[in-house]
């Protein structure tokens, strides 16, 4: 089965008063890259999410964005100490009194909220966080599943593509056989021809006539780049339908392809040939630009 680069997945998971969403995003990309986007108080996770992306996801460009909200009521992590603070208070009128200075109270306040250890840090709490990691984990891994489903759907699609551009290359391969049978008397009538012309000359060669006729029946015969055009098609469709199938497996099988096209043409010495090889090579670019977005 096939799974194409291009993919898309995102979940929302609900737990302990967190709402956590994961969006994971593919696109083509000959390695892995990852790029992950997440709130700070996760960020020392970071590496354990870029290897669950790379066992699940294999290959391209991969962004992971994770976005939290809190669905009841927090507290804050930082209080004031308002014992502390009503003394500084207390403590700068006084002095104000002393002085004979008009202060006004949001002024005084202001000035005890400056004041030293005017402020209390909760301390984390180290279950929330591990609930909290849960449920963004567990967010991240169906966000996956469905990026991954999403590509194998791809995949399919691929697939099918790829049986018809093969089909169609086969198609062109059974007219050019079809033409071989009629361009063969073409090609012995013209050699005749030579051959009488080059019998009527003074400077007649019986040996580098010969050698000639060796050389113009290896140059025209394609009986053998159309044999292995064919097994190389049949290869690639017994490829595509293992779970071995891969971009890079299915590139190089187009490679061959593209020899085998590539002769024909150079030695069929024929227009209708030549046609249906420029077709075939319009086949054989669809199947290497989809090769290219295959994991």
């Amino acid at each position: 089965m096939l799974k194409s680069m291009t993919g898309f997945g995102n979940a929302t998971v609900e737990a302990n008063g967190l709402s956590a969403t994961a969006e994971v995003k593919t696109l083509n990309s000959k390695f892995l890259d990852i790029y992950c986007r997440i709130p700070r108080q996760f960020s020392d996770k970071e590496i354990e999410l870029r290897a669950l992306l790379t066992q699940q996801l294999e290959r391209g460009k991969v962004e992971l964005s994770i976005n939290l909200t809190r669905t009841n009521a927090v507290r804050p992590g930082v209080s004031i100490n308002r014992p502390l603070v009503s003394a500084y208070v207390s403590d700068i009128k006084e002095t104000a009194n002393g002085l004979l200075m008009n202060v006004s109270d949001s002024d005084v306040l202001k000035l005890a909220l400056q004041q030293p250890n005017a402020y209390l840090t909760e301390s984390p709490d180290p279950t929330a966080d591990t609930d909290d990691w849960a449920t963004v984990h567990n967010a991240v891994q169906e966000a996956i599943r469905r990026c991954d489903e999403f590509r194998r759907q791809d995949g399919a699609v691929l697939e099918g593509k790829f049986q018809e551009y093969i089909q169609t290359i086969s198609d062109r391969l059974s007219a050019i056989e079809e033409q071989d049978v009629r361009r063969i008397p073409a090609v012995r009538e013209r050699m005749l021809a030579n051959v009488k012309e080059l019998l009527d000359s003074e400077t007649f060669d019986q040996n580098r006539f010969e050698q000639e006729l060796v050389y113009y029946v290896e140059k025209f015969d394609i009986s053998e780049e159309k044999v292995r055009l064919k097994n190389h098609l049949t290869y690639f469709l017994e490829v595509l339908a293992t779970e071995e199938a891969n971009g890079k497996k299915l590139n190089f099988i187009s490679q061959e392809i593209g020899r085998e096209i590539n002769t024909i043409g150079s030695k069929a010495n024929d227009a209708a040939i030549q046609r249906l090889v420029v077709q075939m090579k319009d086949e054989l670019e669809k199947i290497k630009e989809q090769t290219m977005n295959v994991i």
